[in-house]
């Protein structure tokens, strides 16, 4: 990997716009690959002014000032940033504001989730390929590192026993998601589009990316995503059910902004899920399949649908036959989806709830927060004065604070070494 001069005088825009993305807690390790993809999506002037961007959500008058330009002119790059979904744009009462999203789950994957002419998107994906999956860094980073991470399973809710669907929190369902979003957007499935390029795509729908909330607002008003209501919501929602795709969506319980429906053989989340599994890049259900030894037949039916690979056929060590099979659970490895439980023929496998609760995040600010703690990366989201030094912004990143267990606000002191944070939590009795 080659390694950027640190010198701030001598670095050109997409070093700086690097060095910007790595101020989020998903970041984007620095490579010679990212500079060609930030390239293709950025023009020079453009990676040297959004790299002096906020974190938080921004306005033009904000932009105009960072930037020196007028706020007419903001406005033009604004929306011009946004129309092509590099920026997120939130249009309130009050006025528009804009953020600008992640890589992932963000302008990387809103590139490819439509038919474009202004970008050469087979040499995009293959840029994408070599990245991602060939040098590695980046998906390591993204979903292997602290224990909160970007994304969670959603359990496959036709395999729900009757009682157990009783006890399924209403955020843990995907079909829940689709029927409170505001609004709810389809693309096409960024991962098997790129794969698409690549000649290496499986035969799994594609039209059937779903976003939702500020996220679907931004990419519907600009044509990359198309509008639904709930009702083909759930309509495409069972089409992923039918063909055995998993829903990977953002890992939060409030303000969900996508869901994706994802296959083991494309899908980066769960390729990433079967290289990284002991690191637990994704965050399971709370559910994990109980197996029946003396009914399985050993089929190999939920084996060739576990996306992850998590099961696999062992000897039934049957004296009265030898060649008898059976299937094997990797707890580890697996995410709790329950797709092997309708693949059962003998109806060997339910899914039961994990003995240990998988805590998920109350909203995107939260989960940022326990990222950012984690990753080493807290003092970006809350000294986040690029622009302008937000007051309120800070309280609400210190009200999170002050809600988490005491060895995360230890964590989180020590990365601030603020007085300031230190006298604030003591007040509060941690």
């Amino acid at each position: 990997m080659a390694h950027r001069i640190n010198n701030h005088s001598l670095r050109q825009p997409y070093n700086q716009l690097t060095d910007r993305l790595n101020r989020f807690p998903q970041g984007a390790p620095d490579s010679d690959l990212l500079e060609k993809i930030l390239k293709l999506l950025f023009s020079d002037r453009e990676a040297a002014l959004v790299a002096l961007l906020p974190i938080k959500p921004f306005t033009a008058d904000q932009a105009s000032q960072a930037w020196s330009v007028s706020e007419l002119e903001a406005n033009k790059i604004l929306d011009s940033l946004a129309s092509r979904a590099i920026l997120v744009d939130i249009v309130q009462k009050n006025g528009t504001r804009y953020v600008l999203p992640p890589p992932m789950a963000g302008f990387f994957e809103f590139s490819l989730m439509r038919l474009r002419k202004d970008l050469d998107q087979k040499v995009l994906s293959e840029l994408f390929h070599q990245y991602l999956n060939v040098e590695e860094d980046f998906i390591r980073e993204l979903f292997t590192q602290g224990d909160t991470q970007l994304g969670r399973t959603f359990v496959h809710e036709p395999a729900l026993p009757d009682q157990q669907s009783l006890h399924v929190l209403d955020y843990e369902r995907a079909s829940k998601v689709i029927e409170t979003a505001d609004p709810m957007g389809i693309s096409l499935c960024y991962c098997r589009h790129k794969m698409q390029h690549l000649d290496k795509a499986c035969a799994a729908p594609l039209d059937i990316c779903m976003t939702f909330n500020t996220s679907a607002a931004s990419l519907i008003r600009h044509g990359h995503a198309r509008r639904v209501d709930a009702v083909e919501g759930r309509e495409l929602l069972h089409q992923a059910y039918d063909n055995n795709l998993v829903q990977f969506g953002e890992n939060n319980q409030t303000g969900v902004n996508f869901i994706c429906n994802c296959c083991g053989c494309c899908c980066e989340a769960l390729l990433a899920a079967k290289r990284f599994a002991h690191l637990h890049p994704v965050h399971t259900t709370n559910y994990i399949p109980a197996l029946k030894a003396e009914s399985c037949k050993g089929c190999g039916k939920c084996v060739d649908i576990c996306p992850v690979e998590a099961l696999s056929l062992i000897s039934a060590n049957d004296p009265h036959k030898a060649k008898r099979r059976k299937a094997r659970l990797d707890d580890e490895m697996c995410l709790g989806c329950g797709l092997c439980v309708r693949s059962c023929p003998t109806k060997s496998i339910r899914l039961t709830r994990r003995e240990e609760q998988v805590i998920t995040p109350v909203s995107s600010a939260h989960r940022a927060v326990l990222m950012a703690i984690e990753r080493g990366k807290l003092q970006h989201l809350i000294f986040d004065n690029r622009v302008l030094f937000s007051h309120r912004a800070l309280a609400a990143v210190l009200g999170v604070i002050l809600k988490l267990p005491p060895l995360k606000q230890i964590m989180a002191n020590k990365q601030l070494q603020s007085r300031y944070v230190e006298k604030l939590l003591a007040r509060e009795g941690y």
